[in-house]
């Protein structure tokens, strides 16, 4: 019962802190880490609201590290249309 009771805290603490990012982030920091969500309507930042307390870590680390363009995709049809598909 202990351990349960720890992963709830630790799970709700993760929340806590998640929804206390989501809010600014979704506000100023989705359009600093990605320039197209700067036309975003309220819609858009409130549906981004979850997924930022969900991915709150990862995000922080885009919006902190200064990074202003969204990662390049990769999937196979891109790597296959540059040649890298082949191995």
């Amino acid at each position: 019962m202990l351990v349960a009771q720890w992963i709830v805290g630790v799970a709700g603490a993760y929340l806590a802190v998640g929804l206390l990012f989501a809010i600014p982030f979704a506000l100023r920091g989705c359009q600093r880490i990605d320039p197209a969500a700067a036309t975003g309507t309220w819609g858009f930042r409130l549906l981004v609201v979850p997924g930022a307390a969900a991915l709150w870590p990862l995000l922080l680390r885009r919006w902190t590290g200064g990074v202003r363009q969204p990662p390049a995709e990769r999937t196979a049809h891109r790597d296959a249309a540059r040649g890298a598909g082949a191995r």
